[in-house]
């Protein structure tokens, strides 16, 4: 189990590259999704950041979490 969380990072770490390209696309479909993204992100790297006991990490993704929560109210999904 601890070889599994220990991937998570991986994981993470795509989803993050990932969310950073949609989001700086100029489609507002694009962004909205990269915001999704983004979301899943943080809480992949909680999770990993709980197993590594990074606490600052945790405070991290939970204020970007917000951040794009807020992100996804400004881009709300195309009509």
């Amino acid at each position: 189990m601890s070889e599994a969380l220990d991937l998570i990072q991986w994981p993470a770490f795509i989803a993050s590259l990932t969310a950073a390209w949609l989001v700086a696309s100029s489609a507002k479909r694009r962004r909205n999704i990269g915001f999704w993204i983004f979301l899943f992100s943080n809480m992949l790297w909680v999770v990993w950041a709980l197993h590594t006991s990074a606490t600052a990490l945790v405070a991290l993704q939970v204020c970007l979490a917000v951040l794009n929560v807020r992100g996804l109210f400004k881009t709300d999904p195309p009509t």
